[in-house]
């Protein structure tokens, strides 16, 4: 007999109809918090990803990072052992606390705020270089209001030249071409499955699984890279930076993952000195 998860998420009658924002909260029940490092596996993640965002964040200049999308605390605490300053956000008290114990045991006292990013600059103060929401976190947000004030409000929390680091799963892929992985980059775990149960246009449903035979979902919003690249420049962002599992340069439909770098500064467009003669 497969083992009771000690506290059960809940969809009610009809999962495939739970479309909404706030149901994240309920989604991280602390069965699964207290299981999420075994799907990530961070030694694996590490080397996984190397100093990708470590180095893009140095190469820009970037000091002081709000870590929107915490968790349980991987990119903070890799970001604070190379030397930034770290603020660390999320909705979810459960995976706070966790992301708080793992610093601990690594010697770091995490700065945690729990904060919903719709109204992230109510709870979460100061002005930042950088902004990131990793962990394919964005797609928790279904409804496009909620998208736009979310950015939004990051847009708000950074600094006139700061930028924004975005990653999603490639639901392009998924949606056109089916599901598959390589299982590399983001969901180490040994035995660890992570796969969609259904998507369409407006869900996409994972199901985690593990060695134990426990078993966890996350519904979550399929989100175009040609849609997210539209909303970050209408949200304000003056250019958009594109990766595919830490890569400049892919095909569209190899990565599993994506990677947005969005830059805020506002650079003016040299005024042309060319004239023009005037007809009579």
């Amino acid at each position: 007999m497969l083992p009771q998860n000690p506290t059960p998420q809940s969809y009610g009658n009809d999962p495939l109809a739970v479309r909404d924002t706030g149901k994240y909260k309920e989604e991280y029940v602390q069965s699964f918090v207290e299981k999420w490092d075994e799907l990530i596996d961070w030694k694996a993640r590490a080397e996984s990803e190397g100093d990708f965002f470590i180095k893009e964040l140095k190469r820009r200049g970037k000091r002081k990072i709000l870590d929107v999308a915490t968790g349980t605390g991987f990119h903070s605490l890799r970001l604070i052992e190379a030397g930034f300053e770290v603020v660390s956000a999320d909705g979810s008290p459960e995976m706070l606390t966790k992301a708080f114990q793992n610093g601990r045991r690594r010697g770091q006292i995490l700065r945690t705020i729990q904060a919903d990013w719709r109204w992230l600059n109510r709870d979460v103060h100061g002005k930042y270089d950088a902004v990131i929401c990793l962990g394919n976190s964005f797609t928790h947000l279904f409804d496009e209001r909620d998208r736009r004030k979310a950015l939004a409000e990051f847009y708000a929390a950074l600094r006139h030249d700061g930028i924004l680091i975005l990653d999603q799963r490639n639901y392009d892929a998924i949606l056109d071409h089916g599901f598959s992985t390589k299982h590399t980059y983001y969901y180490c775990g040994e035995n660890v499955r992570a796969e969609p149960e259904h998507v369409d246009d407006g869900l996409a449903r994972f199901r985690y699984t593990f060695p134990d035979g426990s078993a966890f979902h996350l519904n979550m919003f399929p989100l175009r890279q040609a849609y997210m690249e539209r909303l970050l420049g209408e949200v304000g962002f003056q250019s958009i930076h594109k990766y595919g599992d830490f890569q400049e340069t892919y095909r569209g439909d190899d990565p599993d993952f994506l990677i947005f770098i969005a830059e805020k500064q506002y650079v003016e467009k040299p005024v042309s000195t060319t004239t023009r003669e005037v007809p009579r």
